[in-house]
């Protein structure tokens, strides 16, 4: 992400204008994934967070875990229920989004619609609203939406 080259970067808050630390006691550390620098701690711990197999891991206490994650019967058992969780939060925040996106598409649309109508019979924008049906509870926004944009 950051490119550098190097095994870890700290990241500290400043306030820009004094150029001081800002003292807030935040800090971010990212660790550069693609260091597998076998000679060092951080890149073991990096080989072995992408390594599949055990057998290959350089830490033992990861090792073990993996192992019984992946060949243990309660193990797998329990990495199953969490990929099903994860796949069903997955769908549901497709779902969300894609109802979101429908949500504001019909919104654009209906402003488009009443404008149509206030331009092609002279009329209110309470008048659109009544002749497209618009809800009671979306006339309050639509209106001043309408009233915004003319």
């Amino acid at each position: 992400m950051i490119g550098l080259g190097k095994p870890a970067y700290h990241i500290n808050r400043i306030i820009e204008e004094a150029n001081e630390p800002f003292n807030d006691e935040a800090h971010i550390i990212y660790v550069n994934g693609a260091n597998k620098d076998k000679n060092t701690a951080l890149g073991r711990l990096m080989h072995d967070f992408f390594c599949t197999n055990p057998d290959d891991m350089y830490y033992e206490v990861l090792a073990e875990t993996v192992r019984y994650f992946k060949e243990s019967e309660e193990g797998v058992q329990i990495m199953c229920r969490a990929m099903e969780e994860m796949r069903f939060e997955v769908a549901q925040a497709a779902t969300m989004k894609a109802n979101e996106r429908a949500a504001k598409e019909v919104k654009k649309m209906n402003i488009q619609y009443i404008q149509r109508v206030m331009q092609g019979f002279a009329c209110t924008v309470e008048q659109a609203m009544d002749v497209l049906s618009i809800p009671m509870e979306k006339r309050e926004e639509y209106a001043s939406i309408v009233s915004f944009l003319n």
